[in-house]
């Protein structure tokens, strides 16, 4: 069984920063990717960034580009997402998940219960 455990979000004014982590355990992620999501109310989970815990390779959804990075610590077991520049539409659930190097929810088997990130205006 593997669990995923989210935290670092919280309430930030627009242009702030937040780091996101995201503890994986019960069993090795050498053959995953780890993505974030979010999902704000009233919509659709929508992809983030993932990268692959094998070789560190990224990719972001255009609208987070050059304002968050994902990274990974291997021997922590453990992904970040720092996030600058904050937007009041970055606003939403985060979830990190394991699974495929992709950008689709359906890729992903394992998902964690979800931080909340709120950016005030």
């Amino acid at each position: 069984q593997v669990q995923l455990l989210e935290s670092g979000g919280g309430l930030v004014q627009a242009g702030g920063s937040l780091r996101l982590s995201c503890a994986a355990s019960g069993r090795t992620f050498n053959n995953y990717a780890t993505g974030w999501f979010r999902q704000a109310p009233g919509k659709e989970r929508e992809f983030v960034a993932v990268i692959r815990w094998s070789n560190g390779n990224t990719y972001y959804a255009d609208s987070v580009k050059g304002r968050f990075t994902i990274s990974r610590d291997n021997a922590k077991n453990t992904v970040y997402l720092q996030m600058n520049s904050l937007k009041p539409e970055d606003t939403a659930v985060y979830y990190c998940a394991a699974g495929s190097y992709s950008k689709y929810v359906h890729a992903y088997d394992y998902w964690g219960q979800g931080t909340q990130v709120t950016v005030s205006s």
